[in-house]
């Protein structure tokens, strides 16, 4: 089987590849944990924006929208890494 590549959460903005036809090995179910986690972070960022955005100051919504922007990133590298984008 040929090994295959994976694209690594995080990097500070650089692409990090693990290369390996072992998709059970100690570093990709780290980035499965680490995926998780961005993930789980985003959906809990986004339900918490709703009930921001109404009556929130402007300083604020900078705030928010800089959190947004992460999230979003995150969630983009982790649908690239699984073959969605």
């Amino acid at each position: 089987m040929p090994n295959d590549l994976r694209l690594l959460p995080g990097g500070e903005g650089k692409r990090s590849y693990l290369i390996t036809d072992d998709l059970g090995g100690p570093v990709s179910r780290l980035a499965d944990v680490t995926e998780s986690i961005q993930l789980g972070m985003g959906s809990e960022l986004l339900a918490h924006s709703y009930n921001m955005l109404p009556d929130t100051p402007p300083g604020e919504l900078r705030f928010l929208a800089e959190r947004l922007t992460e999230a979003l990133a995150d969630a983009l590298r982790i649908a690239e890494s699984r073959g969605c984008g």
